[in-house]
């Protein structure tokens, strides 16, 4: 038997987790935190129709670099891994996923 230094493991990570659900998370918040910038874009984009391309690129810049700001801080990647970390524990637990306990059951009116 090996001896623990007493420092805690950091907790195994499936390639699935790392690549693809932390991500998620990553996404969601970002687009959380630059709500401003998501508005502006959208406001755009619907009332310039067709020619969104041209007339919003300033929108669009200023979105592409608020979210890159959030994905490339290395902080930002371990808070939403803190939170998925937290998800998955709640879900071993309970076996409830977090967006389950959302979820009203359906009324059925007879």
């Amino acid at each position: 038997m090996e001896a623990t230094s007493g420092v805690e493991e950091e907790p195994k990570l499936r390639h699935v987790e790392k690549d693809v659900l932390i991500p998620k998370i990553m996404r969601e918040k970002a687009k959380e935190l630059c709500s401003e910038k998501v508005q502006a874009f959208t406001k755009c984009c619907q009332d310039s129709g067709i020619l969104m391309v041209v007339k919003c690129r300033e929108e669009n810049a200023a979105l592409k670099e608020c979210l890159t700001a959030h994905y490339t801080n290395p902080a930002f990647y371990e808070e939403c891994k803190a939170d998925y970390l937290k998800q998955r524990e709640a879900f071993r637990a309970t076996g409830i996923r977090p967006n389950q306990k959302e979820q009203r059951v359906p009324t059925i009116v007879f």
